[in-house]
């Protein structure tokens, strides 16, 4: 038997010519980025600021990056040919999984404006003074004021893809009361300057100088400072907590997850929890790498460290992950930890199913927290 061991093939140019696998791989795996990209950027883009050209953009990204998936997936089925299903499937299981990572990652990292309505307000005897805050880092935040009648009073924070304007319900609840409130812009967030991050990793920086605002007005006693939090506000609330022990009384609204050890704690067991799990390893470091800062402790951490600070969970009726999150945060300090879940609630949607519950239990909950020492 003869065996030919032919050179190969080579261009005009006496270059070898590029392995046709190698190259469809290089493609498909170039599509996969650009989805992802144009997914992250295009779909948050178009959802929070509409049709603007930037949003045009990346959804044409999307577009383009589907096509050249769709082609470079055709020809990679082709050239497998006996191998097929040993390799197509898994690769293109392993592509989406990374398509979802990445897409997550930049979604969370590249934040859009989320211009301010100054709409709705309140009545005209409520006079929401806009003040600026200066963080530890440099970044100026924007936020509004309204003093304290007896002493205490509570920073609100929203979540995701808003500004201060989403906390402006449970502010009227609380200025009934008499509280003070500073409704605050998260940096990148409505007239807020900075660098947007959707998971709230900036948060402890942020509500200290809330708390250093809070602090040096005439209107608040020091001992009666606390947090209240939507969604990543309900996170960041958490997380300050440990940070900033003038934090007396937290009330966290829709607070799941914002960093990878978060999720584990309500991940379920098995093979599904498994791999969700190595997904959630690579998606949360990918966002660690596209982040300036580094991800913060847990929230189950967070409450363990907090030792001075109590906690009021709200949890929507029908979320499995906000009470497992919720059930695994109270397990980390259960003398400290209430919760309650609010039925037929959708997402921080507790003050609308349930306004007076709602704000029965949120003011009695400050006010036997906040009590004059």
């Amino acid at each position: 038997m003869v065996v030919s061991s032919a050179p190969p093939e080579r261009s005009e140019q006496g270059r070898p010519r590029a392995r046709p696998l190698l190259t469809v791989s290089v493609s498909f795996s170039t599509g996969v980025v650009v989805v992802a990209v144009g997914a992250g950027l295009g779909v948050r883009h178009l959802q929070l600021e509409g049709a603007t050209p930037l949003a045009l953009v990346w959804g044409s990204a999307l577009v383009v990056g589907l096509v050249l998936l769709v082609a470079s997936g055709r020809r990679l089925w082709r050239r497998l040919r006996g191998r097929r299903w040993v390799w197509f499937v898994p690769v293109v299981a392993v592509s989406l999984l990374a398509a979802w990572s990445i897409a997550f990652a930049v979604m969370a990292t590249v934040v859009p404006s989320t211009p301010l309505d100054r709409r709705g307000l309140g009545p005209a005897a409520v006079v929401y003074r806009d003040v600026s805050l200066t963080t530890e880092d440099g970044v100026v935040l924007s936020a509004w004021w309204v003093p304290s009648a007896h002493g205490a009073a509570v920073v609100l924070l929203h979540g995701s893809g808003e500004n201060r304007s989403a906390t402006l319900g449970a502010a009227a609840v609380l200025l009934r009361h008499g509280y003070g409130v500073l409704l605050l812009d998260a940096r990148g967030h409505g007239d807020s300057s900075g660098s947007g991050m959707d998971l709230g990793w900036y948060g402890d920086s942020d509500v200290g100088a809330a708390v250093s605002f809070m602090r040096a007005d005439r209107s608040v006693d020091a001992s009666r400072i606390a947090v209240l939090g939507l969604s990543m506000g309900g996170e960041e609330a958490i997380g300050a907590a440990a940070a900033h022990p003038e934090i007396r009384a937290v009330v966290a609204e829709g607070a799941r997850s914002r960093t990878a050890e978060d999720k584990d704690t309500w991940l379920p067991g098995g093979a599904p929890g498994a791999v969700q799990r190595v997904i959630d390893r690579v998606t949360y470091g990918l966002v660690d790498l596209l982040t300036a800062t580094g991800p913060p402790m847990s929230m189950c951490e967070a409450v363990a460290r907090a030792r001075e600070t109590r906690f009021l969970l709200v949890v929507a009726g029908s979320a499995p992950d906000e009470q497992g999150a919720a059930a695994a945060i109270r397990s980390a300090a259960p003398s400290r930890v209430s919760v309650w879940t609010v039925a037929g609630a959708a997402h921080t949607g507790g003050l609308r199913t349930a306004p007076t519950e709602w704000e029965n239990r949120v003011v009695t909950f400050l006010d036997r927290t906040l009590t004059p020492s």
